[in-house]
């Protein structure tokens, strides 16, 4: 005969769902204009840190561009300091013929020739000014396409895709390398929306990868999406981990997920 004791207790209900492992932050690394691949150094799995140069565009003439941008600064450079030079020199012949005409040493006539020379090396001082401005603007930014060849990595991360080689001829906005924080893997979880009363940020959760099956990890509802999935009438939730994994599992591996729910108050 077994003797067992009646208790009250509450229950602790858990929610179960499937999901998939994705990374939070993922960066899209390709060039701001049509270009072919010259060399890429990163490959799928590498540990990349802020600022690493992971490959580069080829320049095509962009150098040669460059160069010449910046002969056509020093000419301009030039034509200023000579319209300087030439708008001091009218600005003191005018000065010294206003003097000897208010002494009557010259005519009114040269010092109208005078000012007007100066009024003429006004504005070419002017114009020679916004030369440089132009040429300075046009030369920075030539320099800042150049050096945004170079594929850098923003952040700390792991290369996750490669989608060029070297040869590779690439568009505007298209990614040669993707680089993710391994941070910030969380799990994408589906959850029925007939079980799914209760479900809340910062609930604890338990999440069995595909690969590691009972191998329990520890983790915590971040969030419940807004907006649930109304074909498949399912709820969606982002659960973190408590501690990252290791190794880190593949972007896309399946997981089980179960979270707990508040415990139901105890019958009387």
């Amino acid at each position: 005969m077994t003797v067992s004791s009646v208790e009250s207790r509450a229950i602790t209900p858990a929610l179960f769902g499937i999901g998939t492992v994705e990374a939070r932050y993922t960066y899209k690394i390709g060039p701001t204009f049509a270009g072919r691949v010259k060399h890429l150094d990163a490959q799928v799995g590498d540990s990349v840190k802020a600022g690493q140069v992971l490959g580069e565009m080829d320049p095509v003439d962009l150098d040669d561009r460059v160069r010449s941008q910046e002969s056509a600064f020093k000419r301009a450079e030039a034509v200023l300091r000579e319209a300087e030079a030439r708008q001091a020199y009218a600005q003191t012949q005018a000065r010294r013929y206003e003097q000897l005409f208010a002494v009557r040493l010259t005519s009114e006539e040269s010092v109208t020739t005078k000012r007007q020379e100066l009024q003429v090396a006004d504005a070419a001082l002017a114009a020679a000014r916004e030369d440089i401005v132009r040429a300075r603007s046009d030369r920075e930014g030539l320099v800042a396409q150049r050096s945004n060849l170079r594929l850098i990595a923003p952040v700390d991360g792991v290369v996750a895709v490669r989608d060029a080689d070297p040869g590779t001829t690439i568009v505007a906005g298209q990614a040669v390398v993707e680089v993710i924080d391994p941070k910030s893997l969380w799990i994408n979880v589906r959850f029925d929306q007939i079980s799914a009363s209760g479900l809340a940020g910062g609930l604890p959760a338990r999440i069995v990868l595909r690969s590691r099956s009972g191998q329990p990890l520890n983790g915590r509802v971040l969030r419940v999406e807004p907006k649930a999935d109304a074909v498949t009438e399912e709820t969606l939730a982002k659960v973190t981990f408590d501690n990252k994994p290791e190794p880190l599992p593949p972007v896309g591996e399946l997981a089980e997920v179960t979270v707990d729910l508040p415990a139901l108050p105890p019958l009387h």
